[in-house]
């Protein structure tokens, strides 16, 4: 039961991930998701950015399956989510396409807490 829940929430971390990981393979998705057009030096970066991603989605995929991976996925995902409510809070708290990125990872954050305590307890 306990696998099954860890496995579920491996799942909704990569899940999270998905969305901003899909700019990489459409970066038009950038005007969508950003208000940025995908030339240019912030689009390229936000492109960027969308690999960046896609390895966070991976390595929570590999954990959901590789108990072994579990801990470095575990930091990788907290650098990843924490890092961006902290930058977030440090910009001040913007509305907008921000907005709903902090409201994800802050919800995020409850499977992160249970996959880390899972990876780290013993």
């Amino acid at each position: 039961m306990m696998e099954s829940i860890t496995k579920l929430c491996w799942g909704l971390i990569a899940l999270i991930h998905l969305l901003p990981a899909s700019v990489l393979l459409k970066p038009s998705l950038t005007e969508t998701l950003y208000n940025v057009p995908p030339s240019g030096d912030v689009g390229v970066l936000l492109v960027h950015r969308g690999a960046l991603f896609l390895a966070v989605m991976v390595a929570a995929l590999i954990a959901a399956f590789d108990p072994s991976a579990r801990k470095i996925a575990s930091l990788i995902a907290a650098i990843s989510m924490i890092g961006f409510l902290i930058v977030y809070a440090r910009a001040g708290l913007s509305e907008g396409a921000l907005r709903k990125i902090a409201v994800t990872d802050a919800i995020g954050l409850l499977p992160l807490i249970w996959v880390s305590y899972q990876a780290w307890r013993a």
